[in-house]
């Protein structure tokens, strides 16, 4: 405990000096949770933690040099200087990080137990959070995930009485959080925070009984910060009187009494302690003060895996000679999941109603029978909830695949997606990897009015860190999903619910489709297309009615909308030197005007006529056919577009 003040006394210090920098939360008071719970954790169990993690990373012995590297931005940080003091990382101690969203890294927890028990590890995953985070929805669905699947987790709520500024009172209708845990179907019970002994013993009977396969614990730990939420605080919300009063109850004056009762300590054995203690703070600030910045050249790196890193992509199983080559879109994305299944126990399929229901596409249908429901896990109306433990299953050895009905209702998972699957790899120094596939269905057509025929890929091709492709024919459909299955960072698939009908050949020997490549569908001279997904079909009507009318276009499948293949797009309107973009999603901060701006960057001076595009009209989907119809593009328009641009004229659409 005097480790953590005096670390973070010289944190302050050193904050005051600029030489840290950002938000920095302290965790003075509250060390008694830290060195009691983490003391009663097995050195392999996962420890996850909030932004407030600097007691936690050093109870679980993270080297303090290190540490104080790392929180002065330094290239000899635990994460190379990027991740700063919310976001410290140590896999070698199974140390999973500071998560600065407040409730954030619940799922992940609950991915992770999920993980150790279909590989078949007896520990235990140690998930601490202040009280703030019970007011998130992700504590709910955390909570019950993990209730509901009987999951090895110790839920650790650190009730210091405000979240941020807001005193518990204000923030929560119901203040008995045990009640609220119970709710969710996880036993709990409170606990003195300020005390150090009471904390190991709670723990330790948390641990007992999440290890012995009781399901999971939560230990509502009460206890106070002497000091601002961050170094940014003034503390107008609470006064002095409470603060000093709390500070009768500093764990380290009433433990050391404790021991000085015992005659465990005396003032010699404490004033060696806090030489120890100092000698090694000086040793941690040299080390950080003498640590070098990493390369502004290095900025990119650990973004995703380096190509020089990625493992080669096996081929998939060759179908049996029996197996029909002419199969439905549906038919080539189940293929892949249960291929992938088969090939590697590592793989789960994760989402709502892909068990017993089938997938709302009839995609999973009949896997649950075959592989049975520790591989094809059916999960609650939780996407946040389930999305996240697929992220913290793919952190910690499993190879998951997490179904999202539809795209919609991937917005509820934005947090999980955005802030952790696609960051954690660069904002852990290359550390953390998150190898997992996010299925999605995704488009219009269908008659589902506004709230169910969005085209939101363009959102998540916008976010570094991610992989996002748009399989548009049977062979792209079972290739793209087995590469991306092999792949060591998160890829997202957007399936259009328009193809899962479409037939198409599977050729003899398809294997792995690159992720990197588009691919000219349909060889021109006069005017290049470029669409994805579902719009490619429309894009090939469109090109064989030009020809009729003596107009010969190039059509690309972009396939992979990130990272977008600039040179393939290059390479075709250097042939035609015209370029229509055909895009589902809005105009307004689309794909399609990425694709035009990328090229009138590159080869402005060799196109003969302003690129066009034909996107979704910008309204949301209405439900009516004729109105959902002209307000997506379609063939007409398509042609409408290049016959303008052939003749010199101009049609965006």
């Amino acid at each position: 405990m005097l480790r953590i003040r005096r670390f973070e006394e010289r944190c302050a210090e050193a904050y005051a000096g600029e030489h840290i920098r950002g938000f920095l939360h302290l965790y003075n008071g509250q060390e008694a949770i830290a060195v009691g719970a983490v003391g009663a954790l097995e050195p392999e169990d996962p420890l996850f933690a909030t932004y407030r993690e600097h007691g936690h990373a050093l109870a679980r012995g993270v080297p303090m040099g290190p540490l104080m590297a790392e929180m002065f931005g330094k290239a000899e940080g635990v994460c190379r200087g990027r991740g700063g003091s919310m976001h410290l990382f140590d896999l070698s101690r199974a140390f999973f990080g500071g998560n600065a969203i407040v409730g954030g890294h619940l799922p992940l927890a609950v991915g992770a137990a999920l993980a150790d028990r279909r590989l078949g590890r007896p520990r235990v995953t140690a998930c601490f959070f202040g009280e703030g985070a019970v007011e998130e929805g992700e504590f709910h669905e955390a909570m019950n995930l993990a209730a509901l699947w009987g999951l090895p987790v110790v839920f650790c709520c650190e009730n210091n009485r405000y979240a941020m500024g807001t005193p518990l009172a204000v923030g929560e209708a119901r203040r008995d959080l045990v009640a609220k845990a119970a709710a969710d179907g996880v036993p709990g019970e409170v606990v003195d925070g300020m005390d150090v002994l009471a904390v190991e013993a709670a723990m330790r009977g948390a641990v007992a009984a999440a290890r012995g396969g009781d399901g999971p614990r939560f230990l509502e730990l009460r206890t106070y910060r002497f000091v601002a939420h961050s170094m940014f605080d003034a503390q107008l919300y609470r006064d002095k009187a409470e603060v000093e009063a709390w500070r009768h109850r500093d764990p380290l004056v009433t433990f050391r009494a404790a021991l000085e009762a015992e005659g465990l300590v005396d003032q010699a054995a404490w004033e060696a302690m806090e030489g120890e203690v100092a000698r090694e703070i000086e040793e941690a600030v040299a080390f950080a003060e003498a640590g070098t910045l990493e390369p502004v050249a290095d900025l990119t790196r650990d973004v995703t895996t380096p190509v020089e890193g990625r493992p080669a992509t096996p081929r998939p199983p060759a179908p049996a000679p029996e197996a029909p080559s002419r199969m439905t879109y549906r038919e080539a994305v189940k293929q892949a999941i249960a291929e992938a299944l088969e090939a590697d126990p590592r793989v789960l399929l994760i989402g709502e109603d892909v068990g017993r229901y089938g997938g709302c596409y009839a995609v999973s249908k009949g896997l649950l029978e075959r592989f049975g429901p520790s591989r094809v896990v059916d999960a609650p109306l939780s996407e946040a909830g389930f999305v996240g433990a697929g992220v913290g299953a793919a952190m910690t050895g499993l190879r998951p695949i997490v179904e999202v009905m539809t795209c919609n209702f991937s917005t509820l998972a934005m947090d999980q997606i955005l802030n952790n699957a696609a960051t954690l790899r660069h904002m852990s120094g290359g550390r953390v990897g998150v190898p997992l596939v996010i299925r999605m269905a995704t488009g219009a057509g269908r008659q589902l009015a506004a709230q169910h025929s969005h085209s939101l890929e363009g959102w998540f091709a916008h976010i570094p860190g991610l992989r996002v492709v748009a399989p548009a024919t049977v062979e792209d459909a079972r290739g793209m999903l087995w590469t991306a299955l092999h792949d060591p960072d998160p890829v997202l698939i957007f399936e259009h619910v328009d193809l899962y009908n479409a037939e198409g050949e599977l050729p003899a020997g398809a294997g792995p489709v690159d992720l990197d490549r588009a691919v000219v569908r349909r060889p021109g001279r006069d005017v290049t297309l470029v669409t994805y997904g579902g719009s490619l079909r429309k894009a090939l009507a469109a090109a064989e009615a030009l020809a009729g009318q003596g107009v010969e276009a190039e059509v690309v499948d972009l396939r992979t909308l990130r990272p977008l293949d600039g040179e393939t797009v290059l390479a075709s309107v250097a042939r035609t030197r015209r370029l229509v973009v055909v895009d589902e999603g809005w105009r307004s901060g689309s794909l399609s005007a990425e694709v035009v701006a990328r090229v009138t960057e590159a080869a402005f001076y060799e196109l003969d006529a302003p690129p066009a595009r034909v996107c979704t009209a910008e309204v949301p989907l209405p439900y009516a056919k004729h109105l959902e119809q002209a307000a997506l593009p379609q063939p007409e328009a398509i042609v409408r577009a290049a016959r303008a641009l052939v003749g010199g004229g101009r049609a965006d659409g």
